[in-house]
């Protein structure tokens, strides 16, 4: 019965209720769409308009030619099909993922509803502005456009200057009020501009003491409120809800806050939004509405639609605050009026408009729009009849079913002397739910390895009697049967044989732990290992699970069910793990040769009676006599060893000696300083120098250095690389400078590929003089020096991935701590180069730093092909600081998202920022970061703007959709 209740409902949930309105389906986090759509809907002149808006394509009427379903291709057709559906379908909602996805809307992200109202009619205006009718042109202005004056009165000379600016929703502060009337009343309240906010003046030439006042020019048929309940918490860095109540009249009375008091500027309440929930991140919208035809109020509440009583705004339990720890009593209200501690925007009517609005009759003008409706309507009505038919079908199953159940049921038990079998109690269970159908019986997965029933899946089995078996065989098909002789009496003896051996376990290794604490004869015994020595019981044990587990068969399907792979629990995994790395009994003596190891400390000699005890449950396990030798080839290999390390040691203190001044850096040449009594300086890969260190502080553990490589310092030419004053500036740490003494010995010590020299030329100039000229041999390639240049250049316009660093400062003193060390990730020696790293448990105290612990990108595989190819370093990499923050950057996204990811790392919000490279200001917001400079492993310097007022929170999760694109 499960089935038909399932269906009935769903026939019932789809089917529109009579004198209502049609909802609209959650997506997931939608809701904040649906509200505003269903305010649009009810707006007449807005619906009229947009019904009346030109699609351009050529002939709706050839789209009804076409079998497949209808696609608007715009936002206007999306919202004429929608309001379509919203008028005259038979659904109780409709779906209005075609229009999300048109505005390209993430359906499971919650956005900033007041945003998105704001965009969409500015998206609106923006796209009906180039439709040739008037009243479809206008309509956004018309319906929701007023005008305000931004006036600035200096307070020296009385000059005013005057701004005329539209509006399209009153935006009022609703921190520390309780009236509506209050917050309108402080957003006309006139502002002193005073101190740094002092305004120019162009009639006295400077700067003066201003006031400034906003005054409301003229007010837009549908005046929206918008309430600043979320507002921006500076300490925080989010966005906060403001929970307070708020009272505001169901007829509002704008005449008092107008310029000019001649006209109709009274208002009547036609629509309240409520956003439910404690947090400005999440919660659930709502839409109280009032039909402008009857006048009656409905709550939209997504697929639900709840018409409220006598005509009437109840918002009820929507003022209730989900997990508030603090419940404010709700203040008492007037009649005419209401209060809300939920409500984010309020939408008023005048007055003349409404009562035009309720004698204005909404028709679907487009004859294809109301067919595709009509379409839509056929379709679900199909759609109720198939329904209806699937209900039928399941209660005729139902009743089939109920019977065959009352039919066998009796049957089932066996009786002692009767036959009887074995059938799965996992397919009786199904067979008994009427909910799914009945598959065949499979009995495989309950057999053994000897196609028998296994003794310790009996409990999955249930006994019944013969007959019912040959009934249900009968009708659902499936096998093997599993009679009285079906149970495998191979297994039972091995399973008996398994636990009278684990029995016996537990007596020997009582046996063998006392045996052990007694000597061995000299001259007797055999060789254990000491890890095998002290888990051989566990060993043991788990010899004989993986062979009862051998013994079962593979995991088959009982009957009825679906292969269903079920998760392993961590013990079993773990288990699993245990088995892979665990070695087998006595193979931790062996050598790589399969002969007894010579590692002496890593055995144990045990008496014959020891090694007879444990032979039992081990047999083939490795057997090595007390007198056996250990492997001669190990020995071989060890002595060689041996020779190696003195010969590698004799080798290192002979080059230390020869070559002192170079291993301990003293008196080393440079080209800054060229030293006067040498002409010629010799040059070598600072590569090789530092192997050559590493080999001479550990000769035990490093390869000797047998070649100079100095073909890594010059081109597929075979010129030099390196200008003169290169070598001498960026790229000193790449190469070593050497005496010619110390030349001669390294040509004796190594195996010199090329020999690479600076010579310092005296040349006699026209006037007499000399001049001192250095020139290296071999020349310089000017081709491939420029080419590695423009790469070098190029990637650091165009990279990827790359790490640069942020330092805050305050008061123009970097936020810097003691340095923190960092993992040195060349691909050297880890014992030599490795560096401390800050503990887990130290941690910044100024900010919480999110991706800090991202691995720096190294720049374009391109970047240095000669030196990647021969192992040549280059180190240019930022130490960071505590106090900076390391961040993941592209050269081509915008110092806008730049800001954005700072705004995430520092809690600094983007108008807050001003960064700088090099004591440049970073002011162009469009700029990539590769046009402004900004290379990998750059540090900027952010200083941030202390809070003087609240702001409304910054949030980019629009960013990317439709919303934007006009």
């Amino acid at each position: 019965m499960k089935t038909v209740s399932i269906i009935l409902m769903t026939l019932i949930s789809s089917v529109e209720k009579k004198n209502t309105f049609v909802g609209l389906t959650n997506l997931g986090a939608t809701c904040y769409v649906n509200t505003f759509l269903q305010v649009w809907f009810h707006n007449p002149e807005l619906r009229q308009a947009i019904y009346m808006c030109q699609s351009e394509r050529s002939d709706g009427e050839s789209i009804l030619l076409n079998d497949a379903d209808y696609e608007p291709q715009t936002i206007c057709e999306h919202l004429q099909y929608l309001f379509a559906l919203l008028q005259n379908s038979n659904r109780r909602y409709i779906d209005p993922s075609a229009f999300v996805r048109a505005l390209g809307l993430d359906t499971g992200q919650q956005q900033d509803a007041q945003e998105f109202s704001k965009l969409f009619l500015s998206l609106l205006e923006d796209i009906l502005s180039r439709q040739m009718n008037p009243d479809v042109r206008n309509v956004v202005q018309q319906q929701f456009c007023g005008q305000c004056a931004y006036i600035t009165v200096c307070n020296h000379c009385s000059r005013e200057s005057q701004l005329i600016s539209r509006f399209y929703e009153l935006e009022l502060n609703i921190q520390g009020h309780k009236q509506l009337q209050d917050c309108i009343t402080e957003f006309l309240k006139d502002e002193k501009l005073e101190g740094d906010n002092r305004y120019f003046c162009e009639n006295c030439q400077n700067k003066q003491n201003a006031t400034r006042k906003i005054r409301l020019l003229s007010l837009p048929r549908t005046l929206n409120l918008q309430l600043l309940r979320f507002v921006f918490d500076r300490q925080s860095g989010h966005k906060k809800k403001l929970n307070s109540y708020i009272g505001f009249p169901e007829v509002l009375d704008m005449r008092p806050y107008m310029e000019a008091k001649d006209g109709n500027y009274v208002y009547e309440l036609n629509a309240v939004l409520i956003h439910r929930g404690v947090s400005a991140y999440s919660g659930h919208y709502i839409a109280h509405v009032k039909d402008t035809v009857t006048g009656e109020w409905y709550k939209f509440n997504d697929e639900e639609i709840e018409k409220m009583e006598g005509k009437k705004l109840h918002l009820g339990n929507e003022e209730d605050l989900e997990s508030s720890k603090t419940q404010t009593r709700k203040p008492k209200c007037g009649k005419g009026s209401h209060c809300s501690r939920n409500a984010y925007m309020l939408v008023y009517k005048k007055q003349c408009e409404e009562e035009k609005q309720s004698t204005m009759a909404v028709q679907v003008p487009a004859a294809f729009l109301q067919k595709l409706v009509e379409r839509d309507n056929l379709k679900f009505e199909e759609w109720c009849v198939e329904m209806a038919e699937m209900r039928k079908q399941s209660v005729d199953k139902g009743k089939a079913k109920h019977e065959e159940v009352k039919e066998l049921y009796q049957m089932l038990p066996a009786a002692l002397d009767k036959p009887y079998e074995f059938l799965p109690l996992v397919w009786l269970q199904k067979w008994l739910d009427e909910s799914t159908p009945t598959k065949p019986i499979d009995n495989c997965k309950y057999l053994c390895q000897h196609n028998k029933l296994q003794p310790d899946r009996i409990s999955d089995m249930k006994r019944i009697s013969k007959a019912s078996a040959d009934i249900l065989y009968s009708r659902y098909s499936g096998g093997p049967r599993l009679d009285a002789s079906a149970l495998c009496w191979d297994c039972v003896v091995e399973r008996c044989r398994v636990l009278r051996l684990k029995s016996q376990l537990n007596e020997d290794f009582k046996i063998v732990s006392n045996l052990l604490k007694t000597s061995v004869t000299s001259n007797e015994g055999f060789w254990v290992g000491k890890g095998s020595l002290r888990s051989w019981r566990q060993l043991a044990l788990d010899q004989m699970d993986e062979q009862e587990e051998d013994s079962e068969p593979s995991n088959g399907q009982s009957n009825g069910e679906e292969h269903v792979v079920l998760p392993k629990e961590d013990g079993g995994s773990s288990r699993e793990k245990n088995i892979e790395d665990r070695v087998d009994f006595n193979q931790d003596i062996l050598c790589p040769h399969g002969d007894l190891s010579i590692i002496e400390g890593d055995r144990k000699v045990v008496s014959d009676e020891v090694w007879v005890k444990l032979k039992l449950y081990f047999p083939k396990a490795p057997e090595f006599r007390f007198s056996q030798d250990s492997c001669s080839k190990c020995k071989d290999l060890e002595r060689e060893g041996e020779e190696n390390e003195a010969l590698n040691k004799m080798m290192a203190n002979e080059q230390k000696q020869a070559l002192g001044n170079l291993f301990q850096d003293r008196n080393r040449p440079t080209l800054g300083n060229w030293p006067k009594e040498m002409d010629v300086l010799y040059v070598v890969s600072n590569f090789f120098v530092e192997e050559w260190k590493k080999f001479i502080k550990r000769p035990a553990k490093c390869t000797p250095v047998s070649s100079v490589g100095n073909n890594a310092l010059l081109c597929p030419h075979g010129g030099l690389m390196f200008t003169y004053s290169s070598m001498a500036m960026e790229d000193s740490k790449l190469i070593a400078l050497i005496w010619p003494e110390e030349w001669d010995l390294i040509q004796k010590l190594f195996v010199v590929d090329h020999a690479i020299k600076i010579c310092r030329k005296r040349e006699s100039m026209d006037d007499g003089s000399l001049d001192t000229v250095y020139v290296t041999d071999p020349e310089l390639c000017l081709e491939c020096r420029e080419g590695l240049l423009c790469q070098q250049q190029r990637d650091l316009r165009e990279y990827t991935q790359a790490t640069i660093y942020v330092c805050k400062v305050i008061d123009n003193k970097k936020v810097m701590k003691e340095g923190a060390p960092e993992l040195n990730l060349s691909s050297s020696d880890p014992e030599d180069e490795r560096e401390d790293v800050k503990t887990d448990g130290e941690k910044d105290p100024d900010f919480h730093q999110t991706n800090g612990g991202i691995k720096r990108q190294k720049l374009s595989s391109q970047s240095y092909v000669i030196c990647q190819q021969t192992g040549i370093r280059r180190s240019t990499r930022h130490r960071k600081v505590r106090g900076e923050k390391a961040l993941i950057v592209s050269a081509n996204q915008t110092l806008k998202e730049l800001k954005i990811q700072i705004m995430h790392a520092f809690s600094v919000a983007p108008f807050d920022q001003n960064l700088s490279l090099d004591g440049k200001l970073l002011t162009d917001d469009s700029a990539t970061l590769g046009m402004l400079g900004i290379t990998p492993e750059a540090v900027l310097v952010l200083k941030a703007d202390e809070p003087v007022v609240d702001y409304a929170a910054m949030d980019d999760a629009l960013q990317g959709t439709g919303l934007l694109g006009h």
